[in-house]
């Protein structure tokens, strides 16, 4: 028996897994986002696409989830225009540029704890030979720096879009993406650099790991509780480089149409919107696995709950997983549906203003939080 072949086995489950997971966010979020939208605006609100049985007047309508697929349907179906004057190459190669990177950083992240097939499966344990996996895609010692590089790539790709459009208002857009882009990238790495000084490693697994178990008694020991003040500034960061509102300066329908993918339509406009919708998951997962313990429970280990108190319940590997993948995608999902609550309460910044907040506000505290968090770990270390 080839000794590779549970490795490999076991990537391809996992990759399967990421894919399936990224794009159900995808398609679950669109109708989030309608769903969502209706509630504050008091409409009832994505109830239009409906399937009928046939022979009856019954109308499956199911809360409007039929929308989604109608997107999808559409965006598929529908006629691929073109610019007269573009640049093929670079228009063509735009639309996959931003969305596989989006896709690419879900390798890094932890999105459960340590798997042994052989206790779930015991027939067979002899097969896999002992190993155990974590549930991790990529377990890159430097997996923050593989975030930050595949960013980098959707910055080059909308730029691109833009560019290779010729069109005035693409290229506006496109310049606004990218220095809004690399401004708020600045201000996430800087916010993250106090994570790094706490944690002392750039490996997110080894971050989860760390946010295992309690302080003071009963607080779980994570990001959030040991950096407060750069929890809310990455995320303010975060959803700017995700171009969502109020930051949705690239697209500004009412000054650009739709900035950088004017030009585009049919599912290469598709690839554009579900790389947004996907990204909002990318950051809730990132959110999570920074500043919300990732996969962890608060009081939960591999060997079940422990309360204060020491009250203790035991639980079984096959029941551990499934509630840390679980625990790890309800807090994914519930860090979308603040971004969406966000994207619908605050208004559109203007473009100075928001070059201004992240240069002249959010640049600054973020480096005021870097320098307090490494005095803190210079006391704490006696000085030394």
């Amino acid at each position: 028996m080839n000794v590779f072949m549970p490795d490999l086995v076991v990537s391809l489950v996992f990759i399967t897994y990421a894919i399936v997971v990224l794009l159900s966010f995808g398609g679950l979020l669109t109708w989030v986002e309608r769903k969502q939208a209706a509630v504050m605006s008091d409409r009832i609100g994505a109830n239009r696409a409906y399937i009928k049985i046939p022979f009856t007047n019954i109308k499956l309508v199911w809360l409007g989830l039929f929308h989604g697929m109608a997107d999808g349907l559409k965006m598929l179906l529908k006629e691929n225009f073109k610019p007269k004057t573009h640049d093929a190459l670079g228009y063509f190669l735009a639309p996959f540029i931003v969305f596989a990177p989006v896709l690419l950083v879900f390798a890094v992240i932890p999105f459960g704890g340590t798997l042994d097939p052989a206790q779930l499966f015991p027939s067979l344990a002899s097969w896999f030979g002992g190993r155990t996996y974590p549930l991790q895609i990529a377990q890159l010692d430097a997996g923050i720096l593989i975030v930050f590089a595949f960013s980098g790539l959707t910055i080059i790709g909308t730029m691109l879009a833009g560019w290779s459009s010729e069109n005035k208002f693409s290229l506006l857009g496109g310049l606004r993406a990218g220095s809004q882009m690399i401004s708020y990238e600045l201000v996430m790495a800087l916010t993250i650099m106090g994570l790094i000084l706490v944690y002392g490693t750039v490996d997110l697994g080894a971050i989860v790991r760390q946010q295992s178990g309690v302080m003071l008694g009963v607080l779980p020991k994570w990001g959030v509780f040991m950096q407060p003040f750069a929890a809310f500034l990455f995320l303010t960061a975060a959803i700017a480089e995700n171009k969502r509102i109020p930051f949705d300066l690239p697209e500004a329908e009412s000054e650009l149409i739709a900035g950088y993918y004017t030009e585009y339509s049919a599912m290469k406009m598709g690839l554009f919107m579900f790389a947004e919708f996907i990204q909002i998951a990318i950051v809730g997962a990132l959110f999570t696995t920074l500043f919300l313990g990732g996969y962890n429970l608060p009081f939960m280990s591999d060997a079940g709950f422990l309360f204060p108190g020491g009250h203790a319940v035991a639980l079984s590997h096959g029941l551990v997983v499934p509630l840390q993948m679980l625990g790890f995608l309800a807090k994914v999902f519930l860090m979308c549906v603040i971004q969406i609550q966000i994207r619908w309460s605050l208004p559109r910044f203007r473009y100075d203003q928001m070059l201004s907040f992240a240069w002249k506000m959010l640049l600054p505290l973020s480096l005021a939080n870097l320098v307090v968090t490494a005095v803190a770990m210079w006391l704490m270390g006696g000085g030394q």
